[in-house]
């Protein structure tokens, strides 16, 4: 017996944390005792005060959370406004760099033909960097019929029957971003 409490003595004081941890749960059970105490002790009242007071605690803290949340957001929006056509104007600047060159190459040029084949070259090339990025063209040939979801009307013109209700000549092309319309077709219709 004696060997034992003397094994049990060497334990304690080789062991640390196990002492804390025994005087951390004599003080947490000290606590929970003094807390009921204190519950027994106040009033029905002052419980109700107690509790609309940590709610309101609560209230406060949840909603200037969501208001730095808020101000958080629109702050992420502005500057994803400000930067989301970055990409499209740093696909650009080489098209605005042909311009540029073709610019001071018809300065020199006499060649009518040879300048309008480089603005057609410059021309396609903006087209392909437009439609990568999801830039199409909207198709207002004569004779296809006119939708009001699509199309706008500029005029109408006193035609041939069959040509009634339908596209007679496009004064404005329209364009399609992805699936959204960006600009109405502006077109002359029969009547």
């Amino acid at each position: 017996m004696a060997k034992k409490k003397a094994n049990k003595a060497q334990s304690e004081e080789t062991n640390p944390v196990a002492e804390e941890q025994l005087v951390d749960e004599q003080e947490n059970v000290e606590t929970a005792e003094n807390e009921q105490q204190e519950e027994v002790e106040l009033s029905p009242e002052e419980k109700l005060q107690a509790e609309v007071a940590e709610a309101k605690d609560k209230y406060l803290r949840l909603y200037s959370e969501f208001e730095n949340f808020r101000r958080r957001n629109a702050k992420e929006k502005i500057e994803l406004i400000k930067t989301a056509s970055s990409d499209l104007m740093t696909e650009l600047l080489p098209t605005i760099d042909d311009f540029d060159r073709a610019k001071q190459a018809n300065e020199k040029q006499g060649d009518v033909a040879a300048i309008k084949e480089g603005f057609d070259l410059i021309h396609n090339k903006l087209i392909k960097t437009l439609e990568a990025k999801g830039l199409k063209l909207m198709e207002t040939e004569k004779g296809t019929p006119f939708d009001a979801d699509l199309h706008e009307a500029v005029t109408q013109f006193p035609g041939e029957e069959d040509m009634k209700g339908k596209i007679i000549d496009t004064v404005e092309k329209g364009y399609y971003l992805g699936e959204k319309v960006i600009r109405y077709a502006k077109v002359v219709i029969g009547a």
